[in-house]
């Protein structure tokens, strides 16, 4: 992907500076209480039907150790990415205004969004604080490769 403004290291980058705001909420126990969060950034350079999902995801980021998780916030960020990445929508969109684009095997859980074609998903804290820090994740991403585009043109 040389050459590409999306990349691993501007979506490690959101994810750090989005950390300050999740922590700080996640600290509060005001966006839930479970001290646990999965981020998963998804490749906007990589559509389905061609690429795999795995292939796909292009950054992962854990908060706390996931040994000590209560449930599998990977899986869940995962799913609310590929739906999101799936469908081209976010997952509260489908999940409560359009079920009948949930693929087989899709659970009904909000927490992902889709941002000019970036599909982030979230999970660990309540599904709409999940859902706001995904966006916040994907706003900060899109701002990382418009500054790596413009520094690049020089």
């Amino acid at each position: 992907m040389k050459g590409a403004f999306f990349d691993r290291e501007s979506a490690a980058r959101a994810v750090r500076l989005a950390m300050p705001m999740i922590a700080a909420a996640m600290d509060s126990h005001e966006a839930g209480d479970s001290g646990f969060l999965h981020v998963v950034v998804m490749n906007p350079l990589a559509p389905p039907g061609e690429t795999s999902f795995e292939d796909a995801i292009l950054y992962e980021h854990n908060v706390g150790d996931a040994e000590r998780w209560d449930a599998d916030y990977a899986a869940y960020a995962r799913g609310k990415a590929r739906m999101c990445w799936r469908s081209g929508r976010d997952g509260h969109e489908v999940c409560d205004l359009e079920p009948h684009r949930m693929a087989a095997g899709e659970l009904p859980l909000w927490g992902g969004v889709i941002v000019d074609g970036v599909a982030v998903g979230v999970s660990g804290c309540f599904p709409w604080f999940d859902e706001a820090f995904a966006g916040a994740i994907a706003r900060i991403f899109i701002a990382c490769a418009k500054e790596a585009r413009f520094s690049a043109a020089g």
